[in-house]
């Protein structure tokens, strides 16, 4: 109410809810309380979370709650934390610069025989749903990079079957082959590795835009990657090995530590080095 008394045709129109998500006092009905978010952010109020306290947090509402009200949510465990979400990405937290965001990649299956996408299991949503402008996506604030991993494996390589159970009708220790051996369009026959997607909606319009560009293969060794790109994958390791999943492959803590500290840069507010000392806990712990 205080929101639409006070709402700027032009500025920032945003709720901000500090909670540990145990709604008893209003409207406590899940359903009732999407149905309302979902209605306020289509008239231009969007709503962020902060999660606060331990034991009775309810991390997953507080995350879905801000999907649908086009902002937010972040974990607020430390003084540290607070002034990242409230004051170095401030931008990031309050200014939508793109709603309903969705990332499509097409592989080339001339140079990719399988893929895999490395987490964001909870964001996945059905190809179909990529050109629906019906479907709730996230949110991109200013400033906000999102980064999302992949692990593919060439075509005539061999794929990596440990930990998954024995196929009926195909033979294990198969090479990866797409599954048309002759591809119909010849960008397959480039040097072109994926193609990638983008579709968003501007913050006050309805009908989405879409762009679109292809990304070759650079052929270079992972040593050459860029700080950010390493950083990313030894975050994305440690993950892999917190959730012992089959796919880890040779990782470890060891090797973990060894590209984090390679690919700390300039660090400026010490996330990576506070990374850093997650994962030598962990290894201490273990």
């Amino acid at each position: 109410k205080t929101a639409r008394e006070h709402f700027e045709e032009e500025g920032i129109n945003r709720v901000v809810l500090a909670t540990d998500g145990d709604f008893n006092v209003g409207i406590t009905d899940r359903n009732d309380l999407i149905g309302l978010i979902e209605r306020e952010a289509k008239s231009g109020i969007f709503l962020s979370v902060l999660g606060f306290g331990m034991g009775n947090l309810k991390d997953g509402n507080l995350e879905g709650l801000a999907d649908k009200g086009n902002g937010n949510y972040a974990y607020i465990d430390n003084l540290k934390e607070a002034q990242k979400v409230l004051v170095q990405q401030a931008g990031s937290t309050l200014v939508t610069i793109a709603k309903d965001v969705k990332i499509q990649v097409e592989f080339n299956p001339a140079k990719v025989g399988a893929y895999r996408l490395i987490g964001y299991e909870n964001r996945v949503m059905p190809a179909e749903h990529f050109n629906d402008d019906t479907k709730d996506a996230g949110e991109i604030g200013a400033g906000h990079t999102v980064t999302a991993l992949y692990e593919i494996v060439p075509k005539g390589k061999p794929i990596n079957t440990q930990g998954v159970d024995p196929m009926r009708y195909q033979a294990q220790g198969q090479t990866a082959e797409p599954q048309n051996a002759t591809p119909l369009a010849e960008e397959a026959e480039s040097n072109e590795l994926l193609n990638l997607k983008l579709r968003y909606k501007p913050p006050k319009e309805d009908v989405s835009k879409l762009i679109e560009f292809p990304v070759e293969d650079s052929d270079r060794a992972f040593a050459d990657a860029s700080t950010d790109l390493r950083f990313a994958a030894s975050v994305a390791s440690f993950g892999m090995i917190l959730r012992d999943s089959p796919y880890k492959g040779g990782s470890s803590f060891d090797s973990i530590l060894e590209i984090a500290r390679s690919s700390r840069g300039e660090d400026e507010h010490g996330y990576r080095s506070e990374f850093v000392q997650l994962v030598e806990l962990a290894k201490a712990l273990q």
